[in-house]
């Protein structure tokens, strides 16, 4: 009789995974997505800012340039009257005197949320973000990043810092917000932070406190602080995709837009306005992608792989 011989399998090689093997197209979070890439980003972009509107001379000429373009300084601008620097006027926060007061508040309502709803990994990280935002920009200011006087710039020009204190704390704090609110508001907290950010922003920028560079590298520096802070306690700290209605991101992008325009719109000079204002429009959309337009995406991308 014809024995019948059983299919040959293939010799199992000592050391060898028993594993079945990865599908080609296998969408999992660890090959689609590189949770540091943000962070490097932003610190990259801040470097860049600084490096070339900072450290170059034709920088340092375009920046001083927008100052000859409004004669009267802060008077002229639409905002002087809720900016502080008006005697007797109260100060939009955190300008002038209210900057630090808005910090404290601000940190003590991240406290009471964390405390409240017992979320100790975003509460931590929200804290981070704050403290190494604004803690950050004064080490930077201070000592690491100078302002060299390579064009001969009035001296008034020369008591300025990279980057702006006023801006990092409205950008700082609504990233901070976005990590211990509830998922459900947290879209409608991103865009009341991005508008509080998008008139502080045009306001320091127009009044002439701060050059349109230390404005945008006082938001690339709270965004890297955010991604520094969300990726290292990964996954707990990080916050989801939130269903939010499809046309908030318009909305509050054009609100900003308008906010911007508002907040830097100056009588004497309409080329300094709009510089504000495109500053601040770029910062309220850096802080916005960064709190829910990231998210969101991240979350289409991976979401085969956890169905």
């Amino acid at each position: 009789m014809a024995q019948h011989e059983s299919p040959s399998l293939p010799a199992h090689r000592p050391g060898a995974s028993m594993q079945a093997p990865e599908a080609p197209g296998d969408p999992s979070p660890s090959r689609t997505t590189r949770p540091w890439t943000p962070a490097l980003l932003y610190i990259l972009g801040f470097l860049t800012v600084y490096l070339l509107a900072i450290c170059t001379p034709w920088g340092q000429r375009v920046e001083n340039a927008l100052f000859d373009l409004g004669e009267q300084g802060g008077e002229e601008a639409w905002i002087y009257p809720l900016s502080g620097s008006a005697y007797g006027s109260t100060p939009l926060p955190p300008m002038e005197l209210s900057a630090r007061p808005t910090l404290m508040v601000g940190l003590a309502v991240i406290v009471i949320l964390t405390l409240v709803r017992r979320c100790w990994r975003q509460g931590c990280a929200a804290l981070g973000v704050v403290i190494l935002t604004t803690g950050g920009k004064e080490v930077l200011k201070s000592t690491l990043l100078p302002r060299p006087d390579l064009v001969g710039a009035p001296e008034n020009l020369l008591d300025q810092g990279f980057p702006s204190g006023h801006t990092a704390i409205p950008a700082a704090l609504t990233l901070a917000a976005v990590l211990v609110v509830s998922p459900r508001i947290r879209p409608y907290v991103a865009t009341a932070g991005v508008l509080w950010l998008a008139c502080v922003a045009a306001a320091s920028a127009t009044m002439g406190g701060h050059r349109p560079s230390e404005v945008l590298g006082a938001t690339l520096l709270a965004c890297a602080c955010y991604g520094l802070a969300t990726w290292l306690p990964r996954p707990a700290a990080v916050p989801g995709a939130t269903r939010s209605p499809r046309a908030l991101p318009a909305i509050t992008l054009t609100s900003a837009l308008a906010v911007a325009l508002v907040s830097g719109a100056r009588n004497d000079t309409l080329t300094r306005s709009l510089v504000s204002a495109a500053t601040a429009f770029l910062c309220a959309a850096l802080v916005w992608y960064a709190a829910v337009g990231r998210p969101a995406r991240t979350a289409r991308r991976t979401r085969p792989a956890l169905d």
